[in-house]
C-alpha cells in the first residue's frame, strides 16, 4: 500500500478525522475556496510575503473562480504539520520550505537546500530545465502532492552567535537553531541542534534557550530583531546557499481543477519564485549597512570551520544513500550543479571580480 492509500484509510494521529470537517471544498456558483496552510508566522518578512504573493496571484488570475485562504502557522495547524495536513486532506495546499519534511523522504531536502549545495540560480536551472521538477512530481505521486517552487531567499547568512567562532571546537555543546541537513552537519560537529519554527526563534534566543540561530539574511533577520540580543553575525553559511520555498497542493484537489486553474497555479508559483528572490536580494544590502551602523560585528567563519563543515556535510548526505529515488535525485542535482557552476564561474563570477577590481 502506498502512502496515499494509507492516508485515506488511517486516522494519521487524528488528522484524518479532522479532514472530514475541514477539507470539504467550498463551492458557490462555480467558485471554490482553497485553504493554504503555511510554516510562517503572519508577517514574517519575505517568507510569509511569498505565501501571500502566490495566493493573491492565483486569486487574481482565476478571476474569482479560486480563492486561496492563507493561514499562518498555528492558525489551523503548526508550522511543521502542514505537510501531513495537506496529504491527509485537512488542508488543500501548503507553503513552506520542503527541507522541513526530510523525515518524510530525504529527497525533499534538495528542494529547499542542502549543505554546500546550489545557489538560487543553479537551483532554478536544475528545476526548470533539468530533472528537478520531475523529481518533485515523483515524490508527489508517493505522498499525494503536486508541488512547485514558489519563492527563494537567496544565499542565507551563517547566523547569530553569542560569541565569536574561532574553530570547529566552538560548536561543541552549542545550542543552535538550524533546520534541515545543515542542522545535521553542525550536530556532527558537536552542536545541540534545535529545530524551531521561525515565529519562535526570537524568544528562544532572548531567553537563552538557544545560544545562536540562523534565520535568513540581513533584511529578514533585522526585521526579526536578532541584533537586539547579540552582535556577532556571520554573513556566509554552508547550509542554505539558495533556499527554495514550495507551494504544494493536495494531488486529488489539483486534479479536480480545470487545466486553466492548474496552469495558473504553476505560473503564479514561478512568478513568486523570482519576485521573492528579488525581494530578498534587493533589501539585504541596505539592511546589512544598518546592522553594522547599529554595532553588529560582521564576521566570516575561519577556514578550519569551513573544512570541518565540508567533512560533516559529505557524511550527512552519504548517510541517506541506498534509497533508490534519493540516489537518482542526488546524482542529478550534483551533475546539474557542476555544469551550471562551470559556466557561471567563468562568466558572471569572473566578470564580477573584474568589475570590482576596475571600480576599485
Amino acid at each position: 500500500m502506498d502512502r496515499r492509500s494509507f492516508l485515506r484509510t488511517s486516522a494519521l494521529g487524528g488528522s484524518a478525522a479532522a479532514a472530514t470537517t475541514l477539507a470539504a471544498p467550498a463551492y458557490a456558483q462555480g467558485k471554490r475556496t482553497l485553504t493554504m496552510v503555511t510554516s510562517w508566522g503572519r508577517g514574517l518578512a519575505g517568507v510569509f510575503d511569498a505565501a501571500q504573493r502566490v495566493a493573491d496571484s492565483i486569486n487574481a488570475m482565476t478571476d474569482g473562480s479560486l480563492t486561496v485562504d492563507v493561514k499562518a502557522s498555528g492558525e489551523l495547524v503548526g508550522a511543521f504539520e502542514v505537510f501531513d495536513a495537506v496529504t491527509s486532506g485537512q488542508a488543500d495546499m501548503y507553503h513552506a520550505a520542503d527541507y522541513y519534511f526530510g523525515n518524510q523522504h530525504p529527497g525533499y531536502f534538495y528542494f529547499t537546500s542542502v549543505p554546500f549545495g546550489m545557489t538560487a540560480q543553479e537551483l532554478a536551472n536544475w528545476y526548470y530545465h533539468g530533472e528537478g521538477q520531475g523529481f518533485h512530481d515523483e515524490l508527489g505521486e508517493i505522498f499525494g502532492l503536486k508541488s512547485f517552487l514558489a519563492g527563494n531567499t537567496g544565499a542565507q547568512a551563517g547566523g547569530w552567535f553569542r560569541k565569536e567562532i574561532n574553530g570547529p571546537e566552538d560548536f561543541n555543546g552549542l545550542k543552535f537553531r538550524m533546520p534541515g541537513m545543515g542542522g545535521e552537519v553542525i550536530g556532527k560537529m558537536g552542536a545541540s541542534v534545535q529545530n524551531l519554527p521561525g515565529a519562535e526563534v526570537y524568544q528562544a534566543l532572548a531567553s537563552g534557550a538557544i545560544d545562536g540561530t540562523e534565520w535568513i539574511g540581513p533584511w529578514a533577520d533585522e526585521k526579526a530583531g536578532f541584533q537586539e540580543i547579540t552582535k556577532f553575525y556571520y554573513t556566509a553559511g554552508m547550509h542554505e546557499p539558495g533556499a527554495g520555498l514550495t507551494l504544494a497542493t493536495n494531488l486529488d484537489v489539483f486534479n479536480e481543477l480545470t487545466p486553466t486553474q492548474q496552469k495558473i497555479i504553476e505560473i503564479a508559483s514561478g512568478e513568486c519564485h523570482q519576485w521573492n528572490l528579488a525581494q530578498f536580494l534587493n533589501n539585504n544590502g541596505s539592511a546589512l549597512q544598518r546592522l553594522q551602523s547599529g554595532g553588529v560585528k560582521v564576521l566570516e567563519f575561519p577556514d578550519t570551520v569551513w573544512d570541518a563543515m565540508g567533512v560533516a556535510a559529505k557524511e550527512t548526505k552519504d548517510q541517506y544513500n541506498g534509497d533508490e529515488i534519493y540516489d537518482r535525485l542526488r546524482a542529478s542535482y550534483e551533475s546539474s550543479m557542476a555544469a551550471s557552476s562551470g559556466w557561471i564561474v567563468r562568466s558572471e563570477s569572473a566578470y564580477r571580480d573584474q568589475r570590482d577590481r576596475v571600480a576599485g
